[in-house]
């Protein structure tokens, strides 16, 4: 399958943060990654059909809707393992799939159950087919047939993936394999110097009522021999075992969290589906957390969304420590140190391993929301070992965050926005440095180096003094997005005729940067000046006024929500899941809780049918309309029903009264 015809929208993701899988409704599998959640993908295409003897001339792939299967689907309760049932109008074979990775090892289980729905006995084969291009790519792939393992291995590289079963197969075929799996006939083929090959299993005579199974298992390895090995323990125990271990070790999982609090129904499904969801976002053996599994690879539509933020990560690690998940909150930041450059900044978004991913250049706020979120981090574990290692991190990046300030102006330097769109001194960041300085002192004083955090402290007051002096408009009631917005030469001579306030900046090689004085754009990052960074007063008048005018302008007509900012182009300008949790969160903050709640519902309200969250909804359908799942979505609804549960705000009964 062509990267380019897999779909943007996923359903369901598995995994067990060392395989991430995407999976649609019908139980297809579109994506793999593994042993990283974020790179490599490894799965061009998966399909899972039926060949039922004297019904069906050709193989009937139970993985489509298209070809009159009908689905029901959903997540096994409280754990992440994904369950699809589907059946068939005329065929009398109905199909329930498992999929899950086995926590701790490296083998991904896809457990199929035929039963016969029928008065009369059934024979059918069960095809798999699997093409892996593994690395995302073309070349030096190969398939082979391996008759002591009864698998077909996948291998390119360091990525070798072994498919079988504890069922013996009755046919295989390595390399161009697709047409013989369509036929249901597969020709033997041991070995090919392509990506794909299929295996089928034979049932003769199934009773009416009777369910045979097939437990398939894709064990990987960085050589033949990890991958053998892998499948060798995923077939030394029945497929019962490797289902019931991993159901206790997700519910396990969530006894360790803070319990759901006592609220509505929908609210404590939500909260377990995002601290399961979180879980899966981060990866196993670096810490780092993605900020979705990957869904557009070759950038049509967007940058990419399978790599980690600091910014993000921040929130993200906010809301585990929360609720009682701190251990991933210091993998997190642990990793932050594999990441951080030699002059101490952080870039924009990193790999799992800490290389720079691709971006558009700095922001300031990613490295200033890793020091900000450092401190919260610190503040609830209170390990000083923690702090000694994260010290000459924060030491560097502190420094950093000093020599980036403009002396014109007394903000941060230009850099790109949170949504990586524009070029300036944005008010938001501004915060985030104000948040991250804060923070720098507060480590120091801990070191009891009082004059380098009187330093860092003082340049942080200082970013706050402009925020208030410089960055507030009364025009429209709102601080400004930002200062020195950078702008198009046709942009810059509209707005010069307009009487508004512009400059040019010529580079040392003599090309102008076109600046607007001012960018008045009412953006929903603008809260982040008072929550979280604490730059304004939540209380403050402007604050204030700054989120009325917010949710004038930036509510959605009919679905409702919040969209990020005016006259958004993304996608279309909708309503987005955080940005509606992050105006209830500022809510919260002022004691607003009906209003909060009402938003909080909207998020709940709007899920997906999987009970996760997505990035967007569409602004005229109110369905979901991109991404799936965000993990800044998960955690900005955790921050949100913790903070209402800590002011009594949630209580079913207390709601009812």
């Amino acid at each position: 399958m062509s990267q380019d015809k897999k779909p943007y929208l996923i359903d369901a993701i598995a995994g067990n943060s060392r395989f991430l899988a995407s999976l649609g409704r019908t139980g297809r599998m579109f994506r793999l990654w593994w042993p990283h959640i974020d790179y490599p993908q490894h799965v061009d295409e998966i399909r899972t059909g039926l060949f039922v003897d004297g019904l069906t001339e050709r193989t009937s792939w139970f993985d489509s809707a298209e070809e009159g299967w009908g689905h029901e689907a959903g997540y096994v309760s409280r754990t992440n393992i994904f369950r699809v049932l589907a059946e068939h109008a005329t065929i009398p074979v109905s199909v329930q799939s498992l999929d899950y990775a086995v926590p701790g090892q490296n083998v991904f289980v896809r457990h199929y159950s035929f039963t016969n729905r029928s008065d009369s006995p059934v024979s059918f084969r069960f095809m798999y087919y699997s093409s892996f291009r593994s690395m995302e790519t073309n070349y030096y792939h190969t398939t082979q047939f391996d008759e002591a393992l009864d698998a077909i291995t996948h291998m390119r590289h360091e990525y070798i993936f072994s498919v079988s079963s504890s069922n013996v197969c009755t046919g295989f075929q390595a390399g161009q394999a697709w047409a013989g799996a369509n036929t249901g006939q597969l020709n033997g083929t041991d070995i090919d110097m392509q990506p794909d090959g299929a295996l089928s299993w034979s049932f003769t005579s199934v009773q009416p009522g009777q369910t045979v199974e097939v437990p398939v298992y894709i064990a990987a390895g960085s050589t033949r021999q990890e991958a053998a090995e892998a499948l060798a323990l995923a077939k030394s125990q029945p497929a019962a075992y490797w289902y019931d271990q991993t159901a206790a070790y997700w519910q396990q999982y969530l006894a360790d969290a803070v319990p759901a609090p006592e609220a509505a129904e929908d609210i404590r499904e939500l909260y377990e589906r995002s601290l399961l969801t979180m879980k899966l976002m981060s990866d196993e053996q670096s810490g780092s957390v993605v900020a979705a599994p990957e869904f557009d690879e070759g950038f049509t539509r967007c940058g990419g969304y399978a790599y980690c933020w600091g910014r993000d990560a921040a929130f993200i690690t906010t809301a585990l420590d929360r609720v009682g998940l701190s251990d991933l909150s210091t993998r997190f930041y642990e990793w932050t140190l594999t990441a951080q450059d030699a002059d101490g900044s952080w870039q924009q978004r990193h790999y799992h391993d800490g290389r720079l991913a691709p971006s558009w250049g700095l922001q300031i706020d990613e490295g200033a929301s890793i020091l900000w979120g450092m401190w919260q981090h610190y503040s609830h574990i209170q390990d000083a070992a923690f702090a000694e290692r994260v010290w000459p991190a924060v030491a560097k990046g502190a420094d950093f965050l000093v020599s980036y300030i403009d002396e014109e102006t007394g903000l941060p330097a230009p850099s790109r926005d949170l949504w990586e769109e524009r070029l300036a001194e944005h008010t938001y960041s501004a915060a985030a440095v104000y948040g991250g300085l804060t923070a720098a002192a507060a480590f120091a004083r801990l070191r009891g180096l009082e004059e380098q955090a009187s330093a860092w402290a003082l340049a942080a007051e200082g970013i706050q003094q402009r925020i208030g002096d410089s960055c507030w408009n009364e025009d429209r009631g709102s601080f400004y997005r930002g200062l020195k917005l950078a702008v198009t030469e046709p942009e810059f001579r509209s707005a010069e005729e307009q009487g508004a306030a512009t400059s040019v900046k010529v580079s040392a090689k003599g090309y102008p940067t076109y600046l607007l004085q001012h960018d008045p754009v009412i953006d929903i990052s603008l809260l982040g000046i008072s929550v979280p960074f604490g730059a304004v007063d939540v209380h403050d008048p402007r604050m204030a006024r700054t989120a009325e005018a917010i949710e004038r302008e930036l509510t959605v007509p009919v679905v409702g929500g919040i969209k990020r900012y005016e006259d958004d182009p993304y996608i279309g300008g909708n309503p987005w899941i955080l940005t509606t949790l992050w105006l209830s969160h500022y809510k919260i903050a002022v004691g607003q809780y009906e209003e909060a709640r009402a938003l909080l519902q909207w998020a709940v309200d709007h899920r997906t049918d999987m009970g996760l969250l997505p990035e967007q909804i569409d602004k005229v359908t109110g369905e979901t309309a991109w991404v799936v799942p965000l993990t800044w979505s998960h955690a900005m609804f955790i921050l949100a029903v913790s903070m209402l549960s800590e002011v009594d705000q949630l209580r079913v009964r207390q709601l009812q009264q």
